[in-house]
């Protein structure tokens, strides 16, 4: 059976998507200005962090929210199906933001940010994977539109809260820009929770059936080559999640007054810059998915390897941009926050060849039993990539250069460049090992 209509507990899934990313890109995008500007010591005494120690801990944030996913997916997989493990993750997940809400301290932050990274890396693995099952289960052919769909909802919820907790933390403080999101995230569990009499949810797998499919020589090959090509991929996700530290610090010293016609000038916040990339995200999919692959592919077919390696070359080129825009800053130069929009621009694009195809070809080319735990090794190349970032960032601040300089973004561009030929060597290779059952 090829039905041609979408899994009837698709709507229940994407709503629940745009709900906690609402709550996980809100808080994301005022954590490196509250921990700069609005973090107190337990007398409430004012106790910023440095700029360097802002992006390290962002960083490292971002490196735990991605390890865990192995961990969720191995519950999901093996004990309690992805349904449960989702559904239990998410009210630790709801008290990492309740933490962050009621404690401004280094404390509160580190707890809440603990259980944040548990409850959301816990279920990141577990919620595509959830959503692949619908349509195999369902034997509906329209499952690249479904991924686009749930990347889209992704986007939608990143786009609102990125304009509007930081308007938020600078109006009404930290404790209700925190509260907000974790308002979404109870609202994302609730309508997880409602659509549960319209899913298929798989059970777990016992011990030695998984262990006898994962051994299989053709699964061993398969997940050897998505292990290498993940791992490449790192580096692009070492560049992408920039977009809420170092490009962040740039744009505060950036002139950030927008003039549009028939609109009075304003100025935006450096957190809310951020929100053009969702806003592109929201443009750049359903373009590429029904215009630009389509007219690509009448010469030749578009494979994975080809979208994956000109995303790498796109985001070198963004940070390439960043890093023009730095040296000119540096020199002592006004300059636009519209470099930094073309930059976003650019980095979309990538985001969209890079990110969507990784993701299906992380549930598709996976074997039966273990979808969760695929994913998982996507997820890690996002924590791998952090964790460069960090170390990086880290090796600047002892030869006292600034996680935002010229320098600093041009080394990550080479990175990209460097790591694009291992991402179409290994993406061809994975495509030639089959689809998962």
């Amino acid at each position: 059976m090829n039905s041609t209509r979408h899994p009837t507990g698709l709507p229940f899934i994407i709503a629940n998507e745009l709900a906690e990313r609402f709550s996980y890109y809100g808080m994301k995008a005022i954590l490196v200005v509250f921990m700069t500007s609005m973090l107190l010591d337990s007398s409430g005494a004012p106790a910023p962090m440095t700029e360097s120690d802002a992006v390290f801990w962002y960083h490292v944030f971002g490196m735990a929210n991605y390890f865990v996913p192995l961990f969720g997916a191995l519950a999901a997989d093996l004990l309690f199906g992805k349904y449960r493990t989702i559904i239990a993750l998410s009210f630790v997940y709801c008290a990492g933001h309740g933490v962050l809400a009621l404690d401004d301290t280094r404390i509160g932050l580190m707890a809440g940010l603990s259980l944040i990274a548990l409850g959301s890396g816990g279920i990141k693995p577990c919620v595509s994977a959830h959503l692949g099952d619908q349509y195999r289960q369902s034997g509906s052919g329209r499952i690249s539109e479904g991924f686009s769909l749930f990347y889209l909802a992704i986007n939608v919820g990143a786009l609102l809260s990125t304009l509007l907790t930081p308007w938020l933390l600078a109006h009404f403080g930290p404790k209700v820009a925190f509260a907000v999101p974790g308002v979404f995230m109870a609202m994302a569990t609730l309508f997880f929770w409602s659509g549960r009499r319209r899913y298929v949810a798989l059970p777990p797998t016992p011990w030695r059936e998984y262990c006898a499919e994962l051994g299989a020589p053709r699964a061993r090959r398969s997940l050897l080559m998505l292990a290498l090509l993940f791992m490449s991929l790192s580096a692009f996700w070492a560049l992408f999640d920039q977009t809420g530290s170092s490009w962040v610090l740039q744009a505060e010293r950036m002139d950030r007054q927008i003039a549009l016609p028939l609109l009075p000038h304003f100025t935006i916040l450096p957190s809310q810059v951020q929100a053009i990339n969702p806003v592109l995200i929201l443009i750049l999919t359903p373009l590429m998915m029904w215009v630009v692959y389509p007219a690509l592919s009448r010469r030749k077919p578009l494979q994975p390897q080809h979208k994956l390696a000109a995303g790498m070359v796109l985001a070198a080129a963004a940070f390439m941009l960043i890093a023009f825009a730095q040296a000119r800053l540096a020199g002592g130069l006004q300059v636009s926050i519209g470099w930094q929009l073309l930059a976003y621009f650019i980095l979309t694009a990538s985001e969209v060849m890079v990110s969507i195809t990784a993701l299906e070809l992380a549930y598709t080319h996976a074997p039966s039993v273990s979808k969760s735990l695929v994913t998982s090794f996507y997820l890690l190349s996002v924590a791998l990539g952090n964790g460069v970032t960090a170390g990086v960032t880290a090796i600047f601040e002892r030869l006292a250069l600034a996680p935002d300089s010229a320098l600093y973004f041009t080394a990550f561009s080479l990175l990209a460049l460097i790591a694009t030929v291992p991402v179409g060597l290994f993406s061809a290779r994975s495509s030639c090992q089959g689809t998962g059952s």
